[in-house]
C-alpha cells in the first residue's frame, strides 16, 4: 500500500500561487517527494518563495525541502502542529539551494505511523 496523498492548486495567477497537499499515512510515509514543479505553474518561474503556509500535522512531522543535488531543508514543521506561519515580513523563505537547484519544493514526512496525517498549504510567490 502507500500513504492516501492528495495535491491542489488553488490559485496560480502571474505572481502569486496557493497549493494545498494533504496525506493520510498508511506508515509507509514520503520520502522527498515532489509537491511543487515551479516550471509547471503559470509563467514557469525558475523558483518560488513561500510567503505563509498554514499546516496541520497529526502523528508526523513534515520536512518542506528546496529541490538540488542535495535537497535543501527550507523548514521543519513539527508533529502535532496546528498554525499558520507567515513569512511575508521579510519577502518570504527564499530558495537557498545550492548546486542543482530546480525550483521545486518537496516533501518529507518525518516519524510517520499508520492514521497520521497532514493538510499543508502554501502560499507562494514566484
Amino acid at each position: 500500500m502507500a500513504d492516501a496523498v492528495t495535491s491542489q492548486t488553488l490559485l496560480d495567477s502571474a505572481r502569486n500561487a496557493v497549493m494545498k497537499f494533504t496525506n493520510i499515512s498508511d506508515g509507509t510515509g514520503e520520502s522527498a517527494v515532489t509537491k511543487v514543479t515551479a516550471a509547471n505553474l503559470s509563467g514557469a518561474p525558475s523558483t518560488v518563495r513561500i510567503n505563509k503556509m498554514t499546516v496541520a500535522t497529526f502523528g508526523m512531522g513534515v520536512d518542506v525541502l528546496w529541490d538540488a543535488t542535495t535537497d535543501v531543508l527550507a523548514i521543519h514543521v513539527p508533529a502535532d502542529t496546528v498554525e499558520e506561519f507567515d513569512f511575508s515580513s521579510f519577502g518570504g523563505i527564499q530558495n537557498n539551494a545550492g548546486s542543482g537547484v530546480t525550483g521545486d519544493i518537496k516533501f518529507t514526512t518525518v516519524g510517520h505511523s499508520a492514521a497520521d496525517r497532514y493538510t499543508i498549504i502554501l502560499e507562494l510567490v514566484k
